[in-house]
């Protein structure tokens, strides 16, 4: 650890990271993304880090993958900003990240589908994410179907099917210590550099 540039959060992320995922039985990449409605009516669910560009700035920041047509897709149409938060729960461990959400070039977005398993290709297809079911069997047609129309050559990429990238302003890395005297650290973007600063836990 000594060896990691500390006034890099994202050089801190990835170390973190990386034992995380020698450490946690079930995926570390899972975040908690949050998004809100236009009027701030909050929600959050679990999705699965994808890629981490270290760049400060508009360039850089954390990426995920989703259908633009469910309910997170239609906050971040209308209200461009996110939390997530990342919890190691072997590592005592937690990373939070806020900042404004840009989509992701097609060609990643190509190159990421690409190389999801066929079937979770199919899926994106199939599934009206968000959206009410009436019954699994309607869900389970709607994969017959697809799989039938893509049962030769390439799947490609459903037109509202695409990844969002988090622009990191803040990052805080959160450690348990005895007697809830947890360590705190916060980096925030300034425009120019990251100012890190200590919290009270």
């Amino acid at each position: 650890m000594s060896s990691i540039d500390v006034s890099d959060p994202f050089a801190l992320f990835r170390a973190w990271l990386a034992e995380a995922e020698a450490a946690e039985p079930n995926d570390p990449t899972a975040m908690a993304l949050a998004t809100a409605t236009p009027d701030g009516r909050p929600s959050v669910r679990m999705v699965l880090l994808k890629d981490v560009v270290p760049r400060p700035g508009p360039d850089g920041g954390f990426v995920f993958y989703t259908n633009m047509e469910s309910r997170k897709g239609e906050d971040l149409e209308n209200n461009p900003h996110a939390a997530l938060c990342f919890h190691w729960k072997s590592l005592r461990r937690q990373v939070r990240v806020e900042g404004p959400v840009v989509p992701v070039s097609n060609a990643e977005a190509d190159a990421y589908f690409a190389s999801r398993a066929r079937d979770s290709r199919i899926g994106a297809w199939a599934s009206q994410q968000s959206r009410p079911l009436r019954a699994r069997m309607d869900l389970e047609k709607r994969i017959a179907q697809y799989a039938a129309r893509y049962a030769v050559g390439a799947v490609p990429r459903p037109p509202y099917w695409t990844g969002r990238r988090v622009v990191a302003e803040r990052i805080e890395f959160w450690r348990d210590r005895p007697f809830r005297l947890h360590d705190r650290m916060v980096y925030t973007w300034d425009g120019t550099a990251w100012r890190t600063e200590r919290l009270y836990p």
